[in-house]
């Protein structure tokens, strides 16, 4: 994508956690990956092997002698550290940093997000060229990252936004758009097809002797229609379990009359 925000990598030490950021950066629709000073050089056959998709990331990702050199057509910079530092700047969650990205990049300008080494992450010197830093929320016993999730996380709220699905689609569906309910090929039940399925199943329920006495009988009729109905049954589900209750009366007509 054109419009997508650069990805450094300063000094990444292993071939495996470049390829594996690279796909999730095309898990995300963002292609523009740096690379500055690789431990093991490049390119490198451990990238594009982890890589999956975004092997077209690898295979296209530049790679810079020093991070001035990869940072100077931006106008705008991030970094990404698990640390504290010692000096005075914008601290963004990774959503508010998307947030500001797009910000950014409605106006024209050119963002990109720097990610550090496995071992220690950035140097204050290397973030003393960023103009915000992204610190995410996360358990300070355990504050520490891969490179790859870093990038997956940070990636991932740019993206959100941008997103037109959940997921893919298949063959024999289309992807997701939105959360909540699916119900592929039927319908919400109408509460005439439900009050048909309650007295089928009351109906049935008397027959068999369920209901031990007049008297508490409304309470559980009022119960089982209460469950049912937080169920939330889809047409196809009513017509399957009316199914259920006539398969069970003929077969207890069966052990009883021998029909």
């Amino acid at each position: 994508m054109s419009d997508s925000p650069a990805v450094i990598l300063v000094n990444p030490q292993l071939g495996e956690n470049i390829g594996t950021a690279a796909r999730a950066m095309a898990n995300f629709g963002i292609s523009d990956l740096r690379i500055v000073q690789p431990r093991d050089g490049w390119p490198s056959k451990r990238a594009r092997a982890a890589s999956a998709k975004g092997v077209k990331i690898v295979d296209e990702a530049k790679v810079f002698a020093d991070l001035p050199s990869a940072i100077s057509d931006l106008n705008h910079l991030y970094a990404t550290t698990a640390r504290p530092r010692d000096m005075i700047k914008t601290v963004f969650s990774p959503e508010q940093a998307a947030s500001d990205m797009h910000v950014r990049q409605n106006s024209g300008q050119k963002v990109g997000i720097l990610f550090g080494r496995e071992r220690w992450g950035l140097s204050n010197d290397e973030i003393a060229l960023a103009d915000e830093i992204i610190m995410a929320p996360v358990d300070p016993k355990c504050a520490s990252i891969n490179i790859a999730q870093a990038v997956l996380l940070v990636c991932y709220e740019w993206f959100k936004p941008k997103a037109a699905s959940l997921g893919q689609e298949t063959g024999e569906l289309p992807a997701a758009v939105e959360t909540g309910l699916r119900m592929p090929g039927t319908e919400p039940a109408s509460k005439q097809q439900l009050l048909g399925m309650y007295e089928h199943l009351e109906s049935e329920l008397d027959d068999a002797g369920f209901f031990k006495s007049k008297e508490i009988r409304p309470k559980m009729v009022v119960n089982l229609r209460n469950l049912f109905a937080r169920a939330e049954m889809t047409e196809q589900e009513v017509r399957t379990f009316r199914g259920v209750i006539a398969s069970l009366t003929r077969q207890h007509l069966r052990r009883k009359y021998g029909k």
